[in-house]
């Protein structure tokens, strides 16, 4: 499935990796789907965005969520992408020292290192602004002391460090602005609590606790007074990878439901027939195709260094991405009635999964917030 944004090099990325996502069963579990990381990062997948210096494919975000969005096709969508290479890599890659570059953007190309993001705190939900992980300095020693919380973390526990969002304190003004360190995994004082949660996936979610947790002056990723700059460079692919997460999964969930209805049959004819099944489907595709013109474009901009336009984009990517994911995978669970529901067919546990798409890392309400005031001008009324 290729559209006519695209260059023949990324229609032959495309059919590569889906050649290579199908040829891999289902990943049900955490060995399976780090056997699937493994592989695609031996095949450039993984990296395909990041530095040629340092091992990736010196590519794009563009690059990126086509990977993403194949491989869910395919039934193997890797939500660690959307964190690792997406985002810490990003970051560090725009932001980092030349230290940070050689020490982490080899093994996040090759897939053979892994990096979480924290962001989200218990107390912040969607603002970002009260985020209360607080960064303060040694005098003695200039190392960097963080204390806070983080929830919804994915993949600590196989992440090689973690990226964690901070605040510090500017001197002159006392307001807090956030800076970005790495934290490695069994840095004293880090800990991380397993949340249970019922979402079916590979990869788990943690609730994590920094108990003045110390690093090195190094720690820091970027400038102390950049702010907003640095973390929207990589929420901004977040958005784009997520929409591409959702088309991926929607794209799998209508192509199972259509060989359904080509198939069964009832009456006379294939189900797929009778239009109170086949147009539901052909809404959905019509839905996931516009999503992924949208996303296309957000990944244009931002590989263009449109910053400004991206962030408009990615929001309105995510955002279709994420409703027209949910209506997608509903519609094929409906048209297989009774075995959309079993374990044969696969579908039932993308019903929960599809929801992560609308909910996350930005609601679907937050972002109509960022249309109706940065898009349509209108008041805000926080």
């Amino acid at each position: 499935m290729t559209t006519l944004l695209e260059s023949d090099e990324h229609k032959s990325l495309r059919a590569a990796v889906s050649a290579f996502a199908r040829s891999h069963p289902r990943a049900t579990g955490p060995a399976e789907s780090r056997h699937f990381w493994q592989e695609a990062g031996k095949l450039g997948y993984i990296g395909v965005s990041l530095p040629e210096a340092y091992g990736g494919g010196g590519g794009g975000v563009t690059e990126l969520s086509l990977v993403l969005e194949e491989m869910g096709a395919a039934g193997n969508p890797l939500l660690m992408m959307i964190v690792s290479p997406a985002i810490c890599g990003t970051v560090i890659a725009r932001f980092g020292t030349d230290e940070q570059k050689r020490t982490w953007l080899p093994g996040i190309a090759d897939g053979t290192r892994l990096m979480a993001f924290g962001i989200t705190e218990p107390d912040a939900g969607s603002n970002s602004h009260r985020i209360t992980t607080t960064a303060r300095r040694d005098a003695a020693t200039g190392d960097w002391l963080l204390t806070g919380r983080k929830v919804f973390i994915s993949g600590v526990d196989i992440a090689d460090a973690t990226l964690i969002v901070g605040r510090t304190e500017d001197a002159r003004t006392g307001r807090l602005k956030p800076c970005l360190f790495i934290v490695p995994r069994d840095t004293p004082g880090f800990e991380r609590r397993q949340l249970d949660m019922e979402l079916h996936a590979t990869e788990k979610q943690f609730e994590l606790t920094l108990d003045d947790v110390r690093l090195p002056a190094d720690a820091l990723v970027g400038d102390e007074d950049a702010g907003l700059l640095q973390l929207f460079a990589g929420l901004n692919p977040e958005r784009i990878m997520t929409a591409a997460f959702g088309i991926g999964i929607g794209r799998y969930a209508l192509s199972r439901a259509l060989d359904y209805a080509r198939e069964r049959t009832v009456w006379k004819t294939p189900i797929g027939a009778h239009q109170a099944i086949a147009h539901p489907l052909a809404q959905a595709h019509i839905d996931l195709e516009l999503s992924r013109l949208m996303t296309q474009k957000a990944a244009h901009l931002y590989d263009a260094g449109d910053d400004m336009g991206a962030g408009e984009a990615a929001n309105m990517a995510k955002y279709a991405a994420g409703e027209a994911c949910v209506k997608a995978v509903d519609q094929a669970v409906h048209t297989l009635g009774g075995n959309g529901l079993t374990r044969e067919f696969g579908l039932a546990t993308l019903i929960t999964a599809a929801r992560v798409a609308r909910i996350a890392p930005v609601s679907r309400e937050m972002i109509l917030n960022y249309v109706s005031h940065q898009t349509l001008g209108l008041p805000k009324s926080y």
